[in-house]
């Protein structure tokens, strides 16, 4: 299992999570009905978002802000030179047409491809705050991840910082208002939250109604999975899914692979399929011949797993994806 700690690190901390881990916990057995099943293992791909015009200012300075850490911020101009630390943060700034204010961000910033051609100051949890101030940013985007220790040594220097910190789909609607807002392009932003805002209540239409299959989200071999109040988990129902670990006492947890047997998940995603998980090594675990997944071929292998962890624009494709895999009947 040792290729899987790497994943389980990176997946945690791209989801803005704390260090602290709980011990194996069992999934109750659901009771939703089956779904109609797909005939064959379905592979999730995503499209590009694509991006907006080249904003206009129309807010006005100095402004006062509440950001998703309760923090009041003044933005005393509206900003230049803006160092995104996550890389959600990045794809909203891209998709608002604001490429070219990024004069940083950090090296796990790879959409849209433009961003790996911007300075890096570092990973997401180990920023460094010399190559932050070297860049001179009026506006520096951070995580709730940075607020114990990045946020108060920027801020030291003197530089304005704002954290984004979406726990849902709409607060990453309303984290694309703020960020339009900080930076004058509330007219993108607007435009950007009408077409996701449509895509979203397409989704929910589709599936309102609808039986709710049993889904198992498989973060690593050794069973990590996303449980209660998880972004992953907000997904899950929106799509029409009702997720086995969501009575859990934790966001993330991991579950003994009897707990998942006994739950018999309907529908399988396996988001460590880019680390060497399919439909076939699942298939083959012992005792896993009869979970209605494996015996029905719902086990999605995710492609692209940015998408899912990712609290930014692309969540529509993401949201999108999950449905057509629980209700493929529903958008035929």
């Amino acid at each position: 299992m040792k290729r899987f700690s790497f994943l389980i690190c990176a997946l945690l901390v791209a989801l803005l999570i704390s260090s602290c881990v709980p011990q194996p916990v069992a999934a109750p057995t659901a009771t939703a009905p089956a779904a109609p099943a797909p005939t064959a293992t379905q592979a999730a791909t995503a499209t590009p978002t694509p991006e907006l015009p080249t904003p206009t200012p129309v807010s006005a300075y100095p402004l006062t802000i509440t950001d998703a850490a309760g923090r009041q911020v003044t933005i005393s101009a509206q900003p230049k030179a803006i160092v995104s630390l996550a890389p959600s943060n990045t794809e909203i700034l891209y998709a608002l047409g604001l490429g070219d204010r990024v004069v940083g961000v950090t090296k796990f910033c790879n959409y849209p491809p433009e961003a790996t051609q911007k300075p890096q100051v570092g990973g997401f949890s180990d920023v460094s705050v010399e190559k932050v101030a070297e860049l001179q940013p009026d506006l520096v985007l951070a995580a709730r991840i940075h607020i114990p220790e990045v946020v108060p040594a920027l801020e030291k220097l003197g530089l304005t910082v704002v954290v984004l910190d979406p726990p849902d789909v709409p607060g990453v609607l309303e984290g694309i208002a703020l960020v339009g807002r900080i930076t004058g392009a509330e007219g993108q932003a607007s435009a950007l939250i009408e077409s996701m805002q449509a895509r979203i209540d397409a989704v929910s239409r589709a599936v309102a109604g609808r039986e709710r299959p049993r889904v198992f989200w498989e973060l690593s071999n050794d069973l990590w999975t996303a449980g209660p109040g998880s972004f992953i988990n907000d997904l899950i129902e929106r799509a029409g899914g009702q997720n086995i670990a969501t009575t859990g006492d934790s966001p993330w947890l991991q579950l003994s692979s009897e707990a998942v047997v006994e739950a018999d998940p309907q529908v399988i995603f396996l988001a460590d399929h880019p680390f060497g998980e399919s439909a076939q090594t699942v298939a083959s675990r012992a005792g896993w011949e009869e979970v209605s997944a494996v015996k029905e071929g719902r086990i999605v292998e995710l492609q692209d797993t940015d998408i899912f962890s990712r609290p930014g624009p692309r969540v529509v494709e993401a949201l999108e994806l999950i449905a057509k895999a629980l209700h493929p009947e529903a958008f035929q």
